[in-house]
């Protein structure tokens, strides 16, 4: 699939991974994209500005529920792979109101399977042997491995590495997000093995770079210590996290989407498993370097209540992307973590147009 000028519906793309996906494949192939996105609170074009004049590029304000709309926008751009992005997707919101989780992430995720079993059985014989359907899903659907190795009985232990999630690790979600990508993972692997949809599943590690909402950990601290507020930290700060930053995920989607084998699953990560405190810490230390302004920004760190049932680690064996699709991430969590700072700090007028949307 690598040589054809393909038409790709990426779901969620004005979303940060979605954005940075579209970004990714409109510069550097010669692909088409059509995205799809309800512009929710996280969703914002601004930051799809550099690429939205682009004539391989086009946007459809459109929610996943809605199957008619669904329908139409299949039946008009005729993609040839689904790269389905769009779910609500922090923690702390799906505490306060799991709702629109439940709502987005799996009755959404039903309906676009849905629609998309109808238009691929529609297709010619050529064009659907070409159909895929990429599901962008997460590490966290696996819990906490401290949890797994203390509550599972030995032999499902004994069917995978304790010390990372492998594709074959049980799934064990601790939060109500967690729990809707579970879900919607399961539906997917059910609409393959019922139906015989082509599709694949990716599974990632926490992302970050530029582009991200500030309600998640890295772009929340670099921004609050610009503003000289506090900067929060749950609990103890010991919570560990493999970091993957968001181009090198891209590059790994799109492929899993023209590469990947159907009915597999692929575990994506950066290799950087970090505490959230030390994260906090080098966020610190290259904002003392960058806008010293005489006192530690780590003066600033502030230790709140811990999450309710927060996991305490995660963390991804990529071995199998990378030996099967030749995927490796070109950043490390330093390069990765010091460009990401400098963006916000460059980029003021996007982050003007986040905090005009209700936060």
């Amino acid at each position: 699939m690598n040589n054809e000028q393909l038409k790709i519906l990426v779901t969620g793309g004005a979303g940060f991974i979605g954005s940075a996906l579209i970004r990714y494949i409109i510069r550097e192939t010669k692909h088409f994209v059509i995205n799809i996105d309800k512009l929710s609170y996280a969703g914002n074009l601004e930051s799809l500005r550099d690429i939205e004049s682009s004539d391989r590029y086009t946007f459809k304000k459109i929610d996943i529920c809605n199957a008619s709309q669904i329908n139409v926008v299949f039946k008009d751009t005729e993609p040839n792979i689904i790269m389905h992005l769009a779910a609500e997707s922090h923690v702390d919101r799906s505490i306060d109101g799991p709702k629109d989780f439940i709502t987005t992430n799996i009755n959404g995720t039903f309906t676009l399977l849905e629609e998309s079993r109808s238009y691929w059985l529609s297709l010619a014989k050529e064009k659907k042997k070409r159909f895929r359907f990429h599901h962008i899903s997460t590490d966290e659907v696996y819990g906490d491995l401290k949890l797994q190795k203390e509550d599972l009985d030995e032999n499902s232990i004994s069917d995978y590495s304790p010390s990372l999630f492998t594709e074959e690790t049980p799934y064990y979600p601790s939060s109500p997000y967690s729990a809707s990508k579970a879900a919607s993972d399961h539906l997917v692997r059910a609409w393959h093995k019922t139906y015989e949809l082509p599709s694949i599943i990716t599974n990632c590690s926490n992302n970050y770079g530029p582009y991200q909402f500030p309600e998640k950990l890295i772009p929340l601290i670099i921004l609050n210590a610009l503003n000289r507020k506090s900067l929060p930290i749950y609990g103890s700060g010991n919570q560990v996290r493999d970091w993957l930053y968001v181009e090198d995920h891209a590059r790994a989607l799109l492929k899993v989407a023209l590469e990947g084998k159907i009915g597999e699953t692929y575990n994506i990560g950066g290799h950087n498993e970090k505490r959230n405190i030390d994260v906090v810490n080098s966020i610190c230390e290259i904002l003392d370097e960058l806008i010293p302004d005489g006192r530690p920004h780590s003066s600033l760190i502030e230790h709140v209540n811990d999450r309710q049932g927060h996991d305490e680690r995660y963390a991804i064996d990529a071995s199998k992307i990378e030996r099967e699709l030749d995927w490796r991430p070109a950043e490390t969590f330093e390069t990765g973590l010091r460009k990401t700072v400098l963006w916000y700090l460059n980029n003021t007028n996007w982050i003007s147009s986040v905090y005009e949307k209700d936060l």
